[in-house]
């Protein structure tokens, strides 16, 4: 397959792209800046600008572009780029599959689109599957609007996959760095009330379960998290295990929610007990079912 990749330089983009080049994929690289490599092409999603030939002849496009969601007091300038990086990269992507496609009717495409676990509200202990409605915080509005934009290349016929992406466990990964020091220090703990469920997956099973997702016949949205969904504070406790470190110091919900709003709000105190359900009906095995294997992996000092 020739198969286009956004956000290549990315925490998932990194291991994916050597991933498929393995299985003998030639593989494109869309990039902002200048081209450093004869595999990588520039495009300008903040202009919705890419040059059509790019696509014209691609078997699929997995699209992981976006500005990084920080831990961070989230300004209406900072929502803004959240919201216009996610949405005018996918549009500029879409249309021009679409448009593609138009011109080549025989050639079957995909198109592999980002999107988050943040879709969904906070159910508490009740199970999270594909088929469960939207919430209403900012970034459940943000994913909402995300998918959307895949409309044009979906209407052209082209197969689409929203990724619905949890907490991602890799060495390197932003979660894995911070809380890994944190609890080397022997600073860790629950987090508010420690019952709210993190969805999580491992990098393995995220990046193979993309490839998984390209060459079966799914499409429509799909939970990117392990099959196991756990608590914080099961979380923190196997952490802790792992590590060897005790857990003993609860982190007050208030005390976040005031130093990072509603960062803090929707993605560390609130939760999902999201379960893969799409990706284990099409057959997908996972290599870090667990939280504990998940968490020596992404914490082995390579």
């Amino acid at each position: 397959m020739k198969i286009a990749v956004t956000g290549a330089s990315g925490l998932i983009g990194r291991t994916l792209v050597p991933r498929l080049q393995a299985d003998g994929h030639e593989v494109l690289r869309l990039v902002r800046r200048t081209p450093r490599a004869a595999e990588e092409h520039r495009w300008a999603p903040e202009h919705r600008r890419i040059d059509p030939a790019l696509l014209a002849d691609v078997d699929a496009v997995v699209h992981l572009a976006g500005e990084p969601i920080r831990p961070r007091p989230w300004t209406e300038g900072y929502r803004q780029r959240l919201l216009a990086s996610r949405v005018d990269g996918t549009t500029t992507i879409s249309e021009a599959l679409a448009a593609a496609a138009a011109d080549d009717l025989g050639r079957r495409r995909v198109l592999v689109s980002g999107s988050g676990i943040d879709y969904y509200p906070d159910l508490g202990d009740r199970q999270v599957t594909e088929d469960d409605g939207p919430g209403d915080s900012f970034l459940a509005r943000l994913c909402v609007r995300w998918e959307a934009a895949t409309a044009p290349a979906a209407e052209a016929g082209v197969r689409v996959v929203n990724l619905r992406t949890g907490l991602v466990l890799g060495p390197g990964a932003p979660l894995v760095r911070i809380l890994g020091l944190v609890f080397r220090l022997g600073l860790g703990g629950r987090v508010g009330s420690g019952q709210q469920y993190w969805p999580w997956i491992s990098l393995t099973d995220e990046v193979e379960a993309i490839v998984h997702l390209l060459g079966s016949e799914v499409s429509g949205p799909v939970n990117l998290t392990a099959p196991n969904p756990v608590t914080n504070a099961e979380f923190t406790r196997t952490l802790g295990q792992v590590l060897h470190r005790p857990t003993p110091l609860p982190v007050p919900g208030f005390a976040l929610s005031l130093a990072l709003g509603e960062f803090a709000r929707s993605s560390i105190l609130g939760g999902r007990r999201a379960v893969p359900r799409k990706l284990l009906d099409s057959g997908f095995t996972f290599a870090h079912p667990d939280l504990d294997g998940a968490l020596r992996a992404a914490l082995s000092r390579r």
